[in-house]
């Protein structure tokens, strides 16, 4: 009797699938967190300057994004598990190989480049593939789940590679993500099918009738992923999809993700401490991404986008006007955490809505390539800003104000009169 003839669970096994995919995303979420925790000691061993450093992990924020659509594709046609587990695979490599590191250039390789290119396999567009593979009900609340893990990577693994980094500087922090990508790779070659129809399954939620539209494979990943792009570019639902997703990455993963310790490091606050500010976020993260699932199920996906970045971007220019006590930190910890990453699920349901179950995933791979060039172009102007000014003031203003834009943005998409049915078929 075959592996797949005996799952259990039926239908319910998506579950399972969940919260493997949950551990490999947040564990990804680990890795490209890391940077933030090792600006301090890399400064101190190498000599390196803030900019140098932080054009290395705006780069590997840049690959992470470039790289969502094409792995996208590559689930399609060479398999979400193969796909999957290589990334894993190679982020255990990139990071192993810059314990060998001795130039500016080996880090950006390392920790730019491939671990960029790696982690962006296990990124929001596995959880897109894995939520319209594997449900047809509840997809919301399940990509907030998913998307959530980002979060509670920040949690678990930042105040524990913080006192890493503190204690024995940056070394530790590479092989301890080293060993946890490598040993998660077995784990999703054992638990994660390609899809429900593998094992015998339906989709969570779905008739007896149902007919799977993702199974659809390419001729070629090139063709599939640039064909995505080559429809969406002409709606007006992927614009607004991308440029408020350019500003979410800017007020997040670039801004925050990268430059929060250092920035704490600047008004006397260690590492750690700093870090766990971070946590805290990641705790808020948790429960508002999932709330953000649950919500996105059932409310206009606009108002919410709008709500949320209007609240992202004045709890930015809020904090350089703080005074960085317990209460202030905590007041901003919570108000930003809330709603750090709660704009995925909202804009993965537009998506779906304007480009269908099949195309979704690769056209939102696109436009998190736009969140990503966000993020790497907020994770290098900051550390520049820093460079020149000597405090990162201006950088929190300039994110606080793009979060605004972003708010108004988002009530200007219109995906169902958009929605490219006939093109998408093709």
């Amino acid at each position: 009797m075959s592996i797949a003839a005996t799952r259990p669970f039926g239908q319910k096994y998506a579950f399972v699938v969940v919260g493997a995919i949950f551990v490999a995303l947040l564990i990804s979420a680990g890795l490209r967190s890391s940077p933030g925790v090792m600006i301090l000691p890399m400064e101190s061993e190498f000599g390196w300057g803030r900019d140098t450093i932080s054009l290395s992990a705006a780069i590997g924020i840049f690959f992470y994004g470039l790289a969502g659509p094409f792995s996208a594709a590559a689930m399609q046609n060479f398999g979400l598990k193969r796909t999957v587990v290589i990334a894993l695979l190679l982020m255990a490599a990139s990071t192993s190989l810059s314990l060998l590191m001795t130039k500016p250039w080996h880090l950006v390789l390392t920790w730019g480049v491939a671990s960029g290119m790696a982690s962006g396999a296990v990124a929001p567009v596995l959880g897109a593939t894995i939520v319209n593979r594997w449900f047809v009900k509840s997809r919301g609340l399940v990509m907030g789940i998913l998307t959530a893990s980002t979060a509670t990577g920040t949690l678990i693994f930042l105040p524990v590679l913080a006192a890493l980094a503190e204690s024995g500087g940056w070394r530790p922090v590479a092989i301890a993500v080293a060993i946890a990508t490598l040993v998660l790779a077995p784990v999703i070659w054992l638990l994660v099918p390609e899809r429900p129809s593998s094992i015998g399954h339906l989709p969570w939620g779905a008739d007896p009738d149902h007919i799977d539209q993702t199974a659809h494979r390419h001729s070629s990943i090139l063709a599939a992923t640039f064909g995505s792009l080559a429809r969406a570019v002409k709606t007006r639902t992927f614009w607004f999809l991308f440029a408020t997703f350019y500003i979410c990455g800017f007020t997040t993963n670039g801004l925050i993700g990268t430059h929060l310790i250092a920035f704490c490091g600047d008004v006397g606050i260690p590492e750690v401490k700093a870090s766990g500010l971070l946590a805290t976020m990641g705790i808020f993260d948790l429960i508002g991404t999932t709330l953000s699932g649950w919500l996105t199920d059932r409310f206009d996906s606009r108002k919410l986008l709008f709500t949320y970045y209007a609240l992202r971007g004045l709890s930015l220019i809020y904090l350089p006007f703080s005074d960085f006590n317990f209460y202030s930190l905590s007041l901003f910890a919570v108000f930003y955490g809330l709603d750090w990453i709660a704009t995925v699920p909202p804009t993965l349901r537009l998506a779906t809505e304007a480009f269908g179950d099949r195309e979704a995933p690769l056209v939102f791979g696109w436009v998190v390539v736009g969140h990503q060039i966000g993020a790497a172009s907020a994770a290098y102007m900051a550390g520049l800003l820093r460079q020149i000014q000597g405090n990162y003031f201006d950088a929190f203003i300039i994110a606080g104000c793009t979060g605004v834009v972003a708010a108004f943005l988002a009530l200007m998409i219109n995906s169902r009169a958009s929605r490219p049915r006939a093109t998408a078929a093709a």
